[in-house]
């Protein structure tokens, strides 16, 4: 099968993510999480206690700790220096200093750097600046959106699952103010890339929004690829 690259991009509650893993298994790939990648990064600096005004900091705790994704059984594991912390890269805590983090150009070359590295062999690879900094020659993008208020639904109803407890409200503030610094940030903004297709999930379910990716896909005139 070829290699195809296949990046999405999205703000958060745009279902990219389940959406991107449910198509790289229909397609055979492997599934790329940037966020998860950038989320450890922000847990490991947590850890150190490190001085989240102080961008040097910042950028040797990144570029000291080790963050490595693998899967079982179809489920993402993400291990920090050797340490799986696939539920507490969700935490609170880790959303309320990732976009401190990821804005920070010398933390986004480095994991650039390793997005590059591992999605260059094939792979769906998701997160905010995939289209336009990390795979702009991708084979095919799209940018999965919703309205707002369905964001934040769905948000709430995904850390309320894992037992965590949070009201509405300040789920639907962190993502205001997560939706701000990743429109806004300097380097690697969120946004569609001119070439990418749109998507609104609003009213979709996700096989709905794997399906319309696969129609868009399967109808490409270059090189065709039999997925099934």
């Amino acid at each position: 099968m070829k290699k195809l690259v296949i990046a999405i991009d999205g703000p958060a509650g745009s279902g990219k993510s389940t959406a991107a893993r449910l198509l790289a298994e229909r397609l055979g790939l492997l599934y790329l999480d940037t966020g998860a990648m950038y989320r450890a990064a922000t847990l490991a600096c947590i850890r150190k206690g490190v001085n989240f005004d102080a961008d040097d900091d910042i950028i040797n705790c990144v570029r000291n700790c080790n963050i490595r994704l693998q899967y079982q059984e179809g489920k993402l594991e993400v291990y920090l220096d050797g340490r799986e912390v696939t539920e507490d890269i969700r935490l609170p805590v880790v959303n309320k200093h990732i976009s401190r983090v990821s804005e920070i150009l010398e933390v986004r070359k480095l994991m650039v750097e390793k997005q590059r590295s591992i999605g260059s062999q094939g792979a769906v690879v998701e997160g905010r600046d995939i289209t336009t900094v990390v795979f702009p020659d991708a084979d095919f993008k799209f940018y999965l959106d919703a309205d707002f208020d369905v964001r934040v639904d769905r948000r709430y109803k995904e850390v309320v699952s894992k037992g965590m407890g949070v009201d509405r409200e300040e789920v639907a503030k962190d993502l205001e103010n997560r939706d701000r610094s990743d429109t806004t940030r300097k380097y690697g903004p969120l946004r569609k890339a001119e070439d990418a297709v749109y998507i609104d999930t609003t009213g979709m379910s996700i096989e709905d929004v794997v399906r319309e990716m696969l129609r868009h896909i399967t109808a490409a005139d270059n090189d065709p690829v039999s997925f099934f």
